[in-house]
């Protein structure tokens, strides 16, 4: 069974922070099944954003695992801000998340755990 988006959420958040990192709910989406887009802030005020990934790329043995793509790799923060306006023209329940973190781990790691 996949974890609701609210929880999985909470658990980036409370691993995020426990790195060292901040993060923040931007845009609350559906509670149970959002798709969920994580906004990461450099420190030079460049953005990645990641995206969950194309239902292509979800593994047969394990279909409720959240999967993520990076969409964008360190652009100017409108590039990101509009990608999102279009997602959200698209779905409007989706979840959009901001950290902060300056871990070794890559961003997607972060999401994997």
């Amino acid at each position: 069974m996949r974890v609701t988006a609210s929880i999985f959420i909470s658990a980036l958040l409370r691993r995020v922070f426990a790195d060292g990192g901040a993060g923040a709910i931007e845009r609350r989406g559906a509670e149970q099944a959002g798709a969920v887009f994580v906004r990461v802030h450099h420190r030079d005020g460049a953005e990645t954003l990641l995206a969950p990934a194309p239902q292509s790329v979800f593994d047969a043995d394990a279909p409720d695992d959240r999967i993520f793509e990076l969409r964008l790799q360190r652009v100017p923060g409108h590039e990101v801000s509009d990608l999102l306006v279009r997602e959200l023209k698209f779905d409007s329940d989706i979840w959009i998340v901001e950290i902060e973190t300056e871990t070794p781990q890559t961003y997607l790691e972060i999401l994997e755990r």
